[in-house]
């Protein structure tokens, strides 16, 4: 077992996390939009919105996905040593 190439593996992984996070405080931040956008209503920016608002989340979802596959390659490595 590559005790290094684990330990930069698990470095990856928690930068993952972070972009992960990141895409989840976007969608927050689009929702905040969203919800103003029902005291003044704009209809081309709450098309926009909700349109950021699924990539946002189909991100979050790729990254998940990403994530989960790349931590089950992690432990088999070191379930292997």
């Amino acid at each position: 077992m590559d005790e290094s190439k684990i330990e930069q593996m698990r470095a990856t992984l928690n930068k993952l996390e972070d972009i992960k996070n990141s895409q989840e405080s976007i969608i927050d931040k689009i929702n905040h939009v969203i919800t103003d956008l029902f005291q003044h209503p704009d209809k081309e920016l709450e098309k926009a919105m909700n349109d950021a608002h699924q990539k946002s989340s189909d991100n979050v979802d790729a990254v998940r996905e990403a994530m989960e596959e790349y931590e089950m390659r992690i432990n088999k490595l070191e379930n292997q040593g």
